[in-house]
């Protein structure tokens, strides 16, 4: 009889913006895994996880405070910084604050997350996983604050995962343009022309869960994961 392949167990796992997007993607993909999806997030998420708290990844001592509460219950096999925002436009025309935002949210508050987690995920010898986008390899415009921050959080992982190499894992998740909402607060000249070359963030939370079932001594660091027509990569 062949061996039936189950998915790995990811264990107990903390994503920040879990609640919409790819987040809620990955909260879903590792509760049906049979692992324990913790969620950070300002929305509370809709099912599957099993805590939520309710914290602005900007506010750093807030954000500290959570996943030492998340780790205290039980520690913490993997964090996965999803929260990410984005405000098209050039850069004189957007707003300073605006901009700020867009780096607070996506690059900082991707350090602050590893920051806190550092002990935990070294104490269990477990994985960080980051998110930063097929724009952190190319700059296009109207785009300065997001290719900024994605640009941010490559050079971040990568300098991270050097430093922690052996003591905890490090993976790049680098996804070209996904189906979800995020473009829907945007004017029509900065969304996707055609839709169908959005990738489903199914496939890309199954590619975080396949970083995560990778064994000791085995670390996957960077994966580009894209449809198929994905006309921002290369």
């Amino acid at each position: 009889m062949a061996q039936q392949n189950l998915p790995h167990n990811p264990g107990r796992v903390l994503i920040t913006g879990g609640s919409s997007g790819l987040g809620a993607a990955i909260t879903r993909s590792v509760a049906e895994a049979g692992g324990t999806p913790i969620v950070i997030d300002l929305q509370p998420p809709e099912s599957f996880a099993t805590a939520y708290f309710e914290v602005d990844v900007t506010n750093r001592p807030a954000l500290e405070e959570a996943i030492n509460r998340a780790a205290a219950s039980g520690g913490l096999d993997a964090v996965v910084t999803a929260a990410g925002i984005d405000r098209c436009g050039k850069l004189d025309e957007v707003p300073a604050e605006d901009w700020e935002q867009v780096l607070g949210v996506n690059l900082l508050g991707t350090v602050s997350a590893a920051r806190a987690a550092l002990p935990h995920l070294k104490r269990s010898h477990g994985r960080l996983v980051t998110i930063a986008s097929t724009l952190a390899l190319r700059g296009v415009g109207d785009a300065s604050a997001y290719c900024a921050s994605k640009f941010g959080v490559l050079g971040f992982s990568r300098a991270l995962a050097a430093e922690t190499a052996g003591l905890m894992g490090v993976t790049t998740v680098i996804p070209g343009g996904m189906d979800t909402h995020f473009f829907d607060d945007r004017t029509e000249q900065y969304r996707p022309a055609d839709n169908s070359r959005l990738n489903d963030p199914s496939r890309v939370a199954a590619s975080i869960l396949f970083a995560l079932s990778q064994p000791e001594g085995c670390e996957v660091r960077e994966l580009l994961i894209c449809h198929a027509g994905e006309d921002s990569w290369p």
